[in-house]
């Protein structure tokens, strides 16, 4: 029995675009957070509302590129993009 959960992307204005999948709030943030472009330097702010509840997860992320592990595939290159990211806050909707 899978419980994933859904999470939508959101911006500053609260317009919603994106859906992102997983058990837990931090697994969909890391998802969204390969197809950003924030470094560590300058992270991106993800924000993620779940669906059915006004909950609003608030992730600062960033990724970096990374060797690939020993055991990599002969598809995979030789650096990978991980991401990363780190909880701020929960926030309500009114």
């Amino acid at each position: 029995m899978s419980n994933t959960r859904n999470f939508v992307l959101r911006d500053e204005e609260g317009n919603e675009h994106g859906v992102f999948t997983g058990k837990q709030p931090r697994q969909a943030a890391l998802k969204a957070a390969n197809r950003g472009s924030g470094t560590k330097s300058k992270p991106d702010v993800i924000r993620l509302r779940e669906r059915g509840t006004k909950k609003v997860h608030v992730f600062k992320a960033w990724k970096e590129l990374v060797a690939a592990p020993k055991n990599r595939p002969d598809w995979m290159p030789e650096k990978i993009s991980k991401p990363f990211v780190k909880k701020e806050r929960i926030e309500k909707i009114e």
